[in-house]
């Protein structure tokens, strides 16, 4: 058997495979064993509350990467004494440099795009349990106090995203919901609870994004997707923060001393799904057209078909939509009818005829046409330009938000 070398770390990382910055944060730590390696590591498949292998307790390796869950964890890393970079929380007792996400500019993102869609009434979904929770909390806070306006607070208490009665917390959620004031703006501190907020909402039968409009944080795709509507979300930088985690590790294992600060990496911006996409419209007739064309915009409806549902008259109609959005109903019809053409070119392999005929479109001349006045360029050269990106910005009526 051959020996194994001794003249590289061995590292140990306890990341969660389980969430999509836990898993961001692995890309992160191999682009830069790509490019400086190598290490021997060890990964498992985890979650985020899983305990440390018990032979950490004696091993001897030069480093460890970890998202700590407990003091009971961290006593145990500490007790290994070799060099430790913490990513996920600073609550805990140990003296772990930290690289992870900047809160503060985070909180403060938040507040900014829910501002900029007009909002006046805010509110804010949060667990208590980390104190990067209180930092998103307390910037988003302070974003909207300074532009004068009040932020209502429901908190999940300390029950790490696992609720004791799931029937009886979405009563009380959606119960919370009724009592706002709307249109209103919504934080919630994860995408879990964004997405349980969404559910409550459909419960209580409030519209979305019209009355209550909602951002999670993470951009975790399985979540947003499945959400109803799909979910807006801060997309966090976990590839960067794994990858400045490992260089920070390699120059702690190099005899380095430990940086005075933690290292805090910007959000990436918000990915702005149907959640929130929307102007915050207190017009109760411009709110049911708006929400009857997103329902039906893919459907081949017009103008007229809208009016049958809402009792006003055309002029009036055209004359609100062109005061609070700017563009007519006929431009928003085709606004969204193009956003699903977006999607169905990314998403599929679906030839343009069957794209057509999904969104509405009477032929693929006339679909083609309308995307290249649009767009500036053909619907091939569009998804041979997007379906190599990543697909984080795939989704209905997607985009950032920086």
């Amino acid at each position: 058997m051959a020996p194994t070398r001794k003249d590289i770390p061995h590292v140990a990382i306890l990341i969660e495979t389980s969430r999509s910055y836990g898993r961001g944060l692995l890309r992160g730590v191999r682009r830069y064993l790509t490019l400086h390696g190598p290490w021997s590591v060890f990964v498992e498949l985890r979650s985020l509350e899983s305990a440390p292998p018990n032979w950490i307790r004696n091993w001897r390796g030069d480093g460890i990467l970890t998202r700590t869950g407990s003091q009971q964890m961290a006593d145990m890393i500490r007790d290994v004494n070799v060099p430790t970079v913490e990513l996920r929380s600073t609550r805990l007792q140990h003296n772990f440099p930290f690289v992870g996400a900047d809160n503060v500019l985070l909180g403060r993102m938040m507040a900014e795009h829910l501002l900029e869609r007009g909002f006046t009434q805010f509110a804010i979904y949060d667990l208590d349990t980390e104190e990067f929770f209180k930092q998103r909390c307390d910037s988003f806070i302070q974003t909207i106090t300074e532009s004068g306006y009040p932020v209502k607070i429901h908190r999940a208490g300390g029950q790490r995203e696992l609720p004791t009665d799931w029937e009886s917390h979405q009563e009380s959620l959606a119960e919370w919901l009724l009592q706002l004031s709307k249109p209103v703006g919504v934080m919630a501190c994860t995408d879990q609870l964004g997405f349980w907020m969404l559910d409550a909402c459909r419960r209580a039968g409030i519209a979305v994004p019209e009355e209550v409009a909602v951002v999670g944080v993470e951009n975790d795709e399985t979540l947003c997707e499945v959400s109803i509507p799909p979910m807006s979300s801060m997309r966090l930088d976990g590839e960067k923060a794994g990858y400045d985690a490992a260089t920070l590790l390699q120059n702690l294992m190099d005899g380095a001393a430990p940086p005075a600060d933690s290292i805090l990496i910007p959000p990436l911006g918000i990915v702005v799904r149907q959640s929130s996409d929307i102007l915050a419209i207190a017009d109760q007739d411009l709110a049911a057209a708006l929400r009857i064309i997103r329902q039906h915009a893919c459907d081949g409806i017009t103008i007229h078909d809208v009016l049958k549902k809402v009792p006003i008259s055309r002029s009036s109609l055209e004359r609100k939509f062109r005061q609070l959005l700017g563009r007519s109903p006929q431009a928003e019809i085709m606004r969204f009818r193009l956003a699903r053409v977006q999607q169905l070119l990314r998403e599929t392999d679906w030839t343009l005829e069957t794209i057509a005929y999904r969104t509405g479109f009477a032929s693929v001349q006339v679909l083609c046409e309308r995307f290249r006045k649009f767009h500036n360029c053909t619907p091939g050269t569009y998804r041979q330009q997007h379906r190599s990106e990543s697909s984080v910005d795939s989704r209905f009526a997607p985009r950032i938000d920086e």
